[in-house]
């Protein structure tokens, strides 16, 4: 919907090409430290794909080779074409930046029919563009792997990759709740079999090691229970017309009182009251 907008309002129907090719390289994050203080070009690029959940989780790239001389950045694959075009575009100001503008895009593959012409693909990325690929890719010359970073410091890349580590574990943990949170949408809540141990079974673990790992992120499973009934209440109460009862079934509640409890003691208000001020 975002780019569908902005491409309607701009009256741009490259939107996404023209967004990227704009977007300042972006810097003070782990993955330009990373890059930094590799030995190699090759070898940052190598640590940015494995860190790459830290800068996006909508595209999964890897590194492959066409031959001996062609190297590609592959699996660039987005369903929104504005997005991606957008995506691929600050990924060539980043390797640009660190490799000091040596980088040159030989080739660039797009997964779709419909995108822009030939004349505005070269004049943004400055390579030929072809569409209908199985998935999106870069081509570049396999030399600049080996090209030396000239920030190259052993000692901090290991201070960096430890930090990159500690981030990417970090996110992971962060994705458990939004699994939890999946669970319980998928009809457990409304079931009532929505405790601890029930869940830990959804998710192949213990209960013994999601109750660690919610600890780890200052919170436990109670308090993901309340702060996800607690969203769902409010978006039912503003935004449907359902009544009370079928509301206190689909947020997990025995009963109407246990409900209004809990409600009030969230917000400071009633249930009723709550949609009255919302939907007036």
């Amino acid at each position: 919907r975002f780019w569908q907008a902005a491409a309607e309002i701009s009256q741009d129907s490259n939107i996404g090409l023209h967004v990227g090719s704009n977007v300042p390289a972006f810097r003070g994050q782990v993955i330009e430290y990373l890059f930094l203080s590799s030995p190699t070009f090759g070898d940052g690029l190598k640590r940015t794909i494995r860190y790459q959940a830290l800068l996006t989780d909508a595209m999964s790239f890897k590194l492959l080779f066409k031959n001996e001389t062609t190297a590609i950045i592959s699996g660039l694959n987005h369903p929104i074409r504005h997005y991606l075009e957008c995506a691929i575009g600050i990924l060539l100001i980043f390797f640009k930046y660190m490799s000091e503008n040596t980088f040159v895009p030989i080739e660039i593959g797009l997964p779709y029919l419909d995108g822009a012409t030939q004349e505005e693909y070269f004049k943004t990325w400055g390579c030929p563009v072809k569409l209908g690929q199985i998935e999106g890719y870069i081509e570049f010359n396999n030399d600049l792997l080996g090209q030396s970073s000239p920030a190259y410091e052993p000692e901090l890349l290991k201070i960096h990759e430890h930090h990159a580590k500690s981030q990417l574990e970090l996110l992971n943990k962060h994705k458990l709740i939004e699994q939890i949170e999946k669970i319980l949408a998928s009809g457990l809540l409304e079931s009532g079999e929505f405790d601890q141990n029930i869940v830990a079974k959804h998710l192949n673990r213990s209960a013994r090691s999601l109750r660690a790992d919610l600890h780890l992120l200052n919170t436990s499973y109670e308090k993901v229970i309340a702060g996800y009934r607690e969203r769902l209440a409010r978006r039912l109460l503003s935004q449907t017309q359902e009544n009370i009862d079928q509301i206190v079934y689909l947020t997990g509640f025995s009963e109407p009182s246990a409900f209004s409890r809990a409600f009030k003691r969230w917000t400071g208000e009633t249930p009723t009251a709550y949609r009255q001020r919302k939907q007036k």
